[in-house]
């Protein structure tokens, strides 16, 4: 598709993909493969990647291409291996774990048209490059842009953090797309994350400020704990302090969206015309102290 590059005042581009191409760029993506993954913390395999989703990921071109400047992840209704799905899920780093692409701090621009439908579940996100806190979400987690698949006209953008699982905790911003527009027109999902405050914008408009969260590495029997003072956080901005990676996605099925029905359309295509990061220009200075209180884990939400 080819949309010109905007001059973003205060901002310098300094990584995208641009999808110019006829494949995908395997300098900067990277698959995640099947249906779960193995939790080397606790050294066991988690199927359905945790959520009890239904699809296989592969990098099949069926399920992902490039075209005309487009990148297009494609959930099919097709079994594989046992799975009644099909779909990508790409990101910027390794199935090794090295890293292809990742930063702290910056803003991370994508923009794209995303499926709708009971039981589809895209997303465009951002995890640590390490787990430097804890397993999830010790060490947090970024949404850009998800979605409740039935409800084309809501977008979704959360942090998670907190304590490992099950101890984690998540605040989530519901912006209603003005004029009765859907996900599946073309839309500009961005965030803005500098030290101590991660901002959330559709199309450019300043949905929601995020300027508090907590971070703890307690654990027993790997399962994460709840802080008992103020002395076992990690320090404030943890877990938003180190360099994450970028994902896209399209589930299908599990905890959160439900089971697709007779209504649900396959293919389902998430359409991407750009990913772009920026980094401040100056420099990001102080770090913001954390927002609403004292003590941020006896505030849960989420």
């Amino acid at each position: 598709m080819a949309t010109q590059r905007p001059r973003r005042p205060g901002w310098r581009l300094v990584w995208s993909d641009e999808f110019d191409g006829t494949e995908v760029d395997r300098s900067k993506w990277d698959f995640d493969l099947g249906n779960g993954f193995y939790d080397e913390r606790n050294r066991r395999w988690i199927p359905g990647w945790g959520n009890e989703e239904l699809q296989y990921y592969t990098d099949d071109p069926r399920n992902v291409s490039v075209r005309d400047s487009l990148l297009t992840i494609r959930a099919l209704k097709e079994s594989m291996h046992g799975c009644d799905y099909t779909s990508a899920r790409l990101k910027t780093r390794r199935r090794d774990g090295t890293p292809l692409y990742s930063k702290v701090y910056g803003r991370f621009e994508v923009r794209a048209r995303v499926p709708w439908g009971k039981g589809l579940w895209p997303a465009l996100w951002m995890l640590p490059q390490a787990d430097a806190y804890g397993g999830w979400a010790a060490s947090g987690e970024i949404d850009l842009m998800e979605i409740v698949g039935e409800r084309p006209h809501e977008v979704l953008s959360s942090i998670h953090f907190g304590s490992s699982y099950p101890e984690r905790s998540m605040i989530t911003h519901v912006h209603a797309l003005p004029g009765g527009a859907s996900v599946a027109d073309w839309h500009e999902y961005a965030v803005e994350w500098e030290p101590g405050e991660i901002r959330f914008y559709v199309d450019g408009e300043h949905t929601t400020t995020r300027d508090h969260w907590w971070s703890c590495s307690r654990t027993r029997d790997g399962h994460g704990l709840q802080p008992r003072r103020a002395a076992e956080l990690n320090p404030w901005p943890a877990p938003f302090d180190r360099p994450f990676y970028i994902l896209m996605n399209v589930a299908v099925g599990g905890n959160f969206p439900g089971a697709p029905n007779e209504q649900t359309r396959f293919p389902a295509e998430l359409v991407v015309d750009y990913v772009r990061v920026y980094d401040k220009v100056g420099g990001y200075g102080d770090v913001k102290p954390i927002g609403r209180g004292r003590f941020p884990w006896r505030q849960r939400a989420g």
